[in-house]
């Protein structure tokens, strides 16, 4: 239990996009299964809205990277 409230406190900004999307899967497999209280599953809701949120902002990051190279590339 103590590592469920660890990753639901952890700064979250510093997690790659590998760490975010793996962690994110582990919350939607847990609120899938179900058995939660209903106060664990808000939480884990809302862990993964933020796990979300970070995975986007990384391919953001990473399509914005790829944009600005295309132009580079073609000279």
């Amino acid at each position: 239990m103590a590592d469920q409230k660890k990753n639901v406190t952890e700064p979250a900004e510093r997690l790659s996009y590998e760490e975010a999307r793996a962690e994110l899967a582990s919350v939607v497999e847990r609120l899938e299964a179900g058995g939660t209280s209903l106060e664990d599953s808000l939480a884990l809701w809302e862990r993964g809205e933020r796990l979300a949120a970070i995975c986007q902002r990384w391919l953001d990051g990473a399509r914005e990277r790829i944009e600005a190279a295309r132009p580079a590339a073609g000279s």
